[in-house]
């Protein structure tokens, strides 16, 4: 039977498996998994979509490279990222992987009604081919010649291909973003995507004919598809679009599909002038978020300046390399990151700020009170200042709005001074004491999307009734 509550569907990009995960991977990736928490809390049927990209050129050459037959090579690549997520305290719904035989099944399923559309034509194509972006690029999106994401030149390539009638959905697709039936957000992406669709649309190629590790069109088997489209049917194979409709029917469309702004135009334009074509719903919104660079520079496995997130977790843990990404950089921004960025929100932040909090109140509790909380005091809890940013997306303002209660609660345990009132006036300090406990459980209610380990622990040591000193919840990194 169907789940009646709300649903929320939420995705991220899948990720090709050419390489392990990396900083801007985990980062859209966290920020889909703290939607989905939040949304779980509050009683929705959340599924959270994330997975891998496992076709194309681009993998073929990476496979051939490492000399792993490409089977193994996906596989183990695939398990990387799947392994990255849960030691990120990430937690899909479900994982796709494009080499599955529900995606391979959903995607001839797409292709072939794509055919009967009548919106796809043989015809040919020249132009300057990344196969690090698997992509073609025009001329004036060059820089010196080299594809300006990959630094690499392109190959000239010339096939004769099938051809998707995008330019005839300009007019559509305007009318969707303009009124709010398709939302890009931030309102920075929309204008750039509005602006994209006033200059005409082109049609696209939807196969090639000389692609490495690619699936065949179903009708023209000297022809394979074109992977950027196989990979944007994840997000309907994954919820049975070939094999169980009524969960199909049921979560589609997504709610959020959330994505980097270098793959807006494949999300954006392209994709939905797919999905009307077939007949299907555009999905409800697209969010994008912006780059990252280190000390100023992008990040590039070329300059060794890439972040390895599992590396940072383990030494810093994952709630805390959680917090640092978004709350460093507003998310849709540009933001440049660091480990001396993160060591310095770290000590300053959470051990001197959350850390030290939580220290001292459990131990007032235990020093004063003996350890015992019989009851709390009522809390309004009031989530809406810091849930209403993160239900936007504005995950920097709703920590922020967080950490200015936790700085209130340390100065006012400066202020008042409970361990020189304790003498005089027990019963005030017990009072002040169970308001911040019952502060603290809040916080850590509130905290819970983006700082789920963190949260569970300050939950169940304030809520066992029988506080023992605990351990720190940060230890200071010097």
């Amino acid at each position: 039977m169907t789940d009646e509550r709300k649903k929320f569907y939420i995705t991220t990009p899948i990720y090709y498996v050419n390489d392990k995960p990396h900083i801007g991977s985990a980062y859209p990736t966290i920020a889909a998994d703290v939607m989905a928490r939040l949304h779980r809390i509050v009683g929705e049927d959340v599924l959270f979509l994330t997975g891998t990209a496992e076709h194309g050129s681009k993998i073929a050459e990476s496979a051939e490279k490492s000399g792993i037959d490409i089977k193994k090579f996906v596989d183990e690549n695939s398990a990387k990222f799947s392994l990255a997520w849960d030691i990120l305290g990430i937690a899909p719904d479900d994982f796709i992987r494009t080499t599955e035989e529900r995606h391979i099944k959903a995607v001839n399923l797409f292709f072939t009604k794509l055919k009967e559309s009548g919106k796809l034509y043989e015809g040919e194509y020249e132009g300057w081919y990344c196969i690090g972006c698997e992509s073609y690029k025009k001329e004036l999106e060059l820089v010196n010649g080299l594809c300006p994401l990959h630094n690499r030149k392109p190959e000239w390539l010339k096939e004769k291909n099938w051809f998707f009638k995008l330019s005839e959905y300009g007019p559509k697709l305007l009318s969707a973003i303009e009124n709010d039936e398709f939302r890009i957000l931030p309102a920075s992406r929309k204008n750039e995507i509005t602006s994209f669709i006033k200059l005409g649309l082109e049609d696209i190629a939807v196969s090639r004919r000389t692609a490495k590790f690619a699936l065949a069109l179903p009708w023209d088997p000297s022809q394979t598809i074109y992977v950027w489209l196989d990979e944007l049917f994840n997000y309907c194979s994954a919820i049975g679009y070939a094999d169980d409709r009524e969960k199909y029917n049921h979560y589609w469309p997504a709610n959020f599909h959330v994505v980097g702004k270098d793959i807006i135009k494949f999300h954006c334009v392209i994709w939905p002038a797919l999905l009307l074509a077939i007949g299907e719903k555009l999905p409800e919104a697209v969010f994008a978020h912006g780059f990252f660079t280190f000390g100023g520079q992008k990040m590039s496995k070329t300059l060794g300046n890439v972040i390895d997130p599992v590396e940072m977790a383990d030494k810093y843990t994952a709630d805390a390399l959680r917090y640092f990404l978004l709350r460093e950089v507003p998310f849709g921004q540009d933001g440049d990151v660091s480990e001396e960025k993160l060591k310095a929100r770290y000590n300053a932040d959470l051990a001197d700020g959350l850390g030290n909090l939580f220290s001292r109140v459990t131990n007032m509790i235990e020093k004063y009170m003996d350890g015992q909380i019989e009851e709390f005091v009522d809390s309004p809890k009031d989530l809406g200042s810091a849930w209403e940013s993160f239900y936007n997306f504005d995950f920097a303002q709703g920590l922020t709005d967080i950490w200015k209660e936790i700085a209130w609660a340390n100065q006012l345990i400066d202020k008042t001074k409970p361990w020189e009132l304790v003498e005089s006036e027990p019963e005030k300090v017990k009072a002040l004491l169970l308001n911040l406990a019952a502060l603290l459980l809040d916080i850590a209610l509130k905290l819970s999307p983006v700082m789920p380990d963190t949260s569970q622990k300050i939950k169940s040591i304030l809520e066992s009734g029988d506080i023992k000193k605990p351990e720190p919840l940060f230890k200071k990194v010097e």
